[in-house]
């Protein structure tokens, strides 16, 4: 990569994602969609699946999922035969989970949110004003963005 990017006009294009109704894994996703060569709408239909913790079981939060996509594009490994590839795809992803789980506290969606129950129904909350107000997300994906610029960043040094 040769090319530094804004840390927090990604972040802002992150969360201006999700308020718009992206889910949490589209917003970070999409956010750096320049770095993966895919069209906005393909973009939005490979995250699509991680938004809710993966499909709303409240697992892994969507936007630790939407920079470990990003990861797949800034470290490729497509080659099965090439542990070193893999290696340094998993490195980056601990390395980002990490910095967000110091940044926040927890990776998991549950936790993030205080929810008690194990999963959620699939229908997608309606996204209301009361739903943005008593949902930390938008700030959750721009912490993500954050993060995924900080590492774009540092690849360039």
């Amino acid at each position: 990569m040769s090319m530094k990017v804004n840390i927090e006009e990604r972040a802002a294009r992150a969360k201006e994602f999700f308020l718009s109704g992206y889910n949490c894994a589209q917003s970070v996703f999409l956010a750096y969609r320049d770095f993966t060569n895919l069209d906005e709408q393909t973009a939005a239909m490979v995250a699509s699946p991680f938004g809710g913790g993966m499909g709303r079981l409240r697992e892994v939060c969507g936007a630790v999922s939407g920079m470990s996509l990003v990861v797949g594009f800034l470290y490729p490994n497509f080659d099965p035969t090439n542990a070193q590839s893999k290696k340094d795809n998993y490195a980056a992803v601990q390395e980002l989970a990490e910095s967000f789980r110091k940044e926040n506290g927890f990776i998991v969606c549950r936790e993030l949110l205080g929810l008690a129950q194990q999963k959620d129904d699939p229908t997608p909350s309606p996204r209301t004003e009361s739903y943005y107000k008593r949902r930390p997300c938008a700030e959750y994906v721009a912490a993500a963005a954050r993060i995924v610029g900080q590492k774009i960043n540092s690849m360039e040094e």
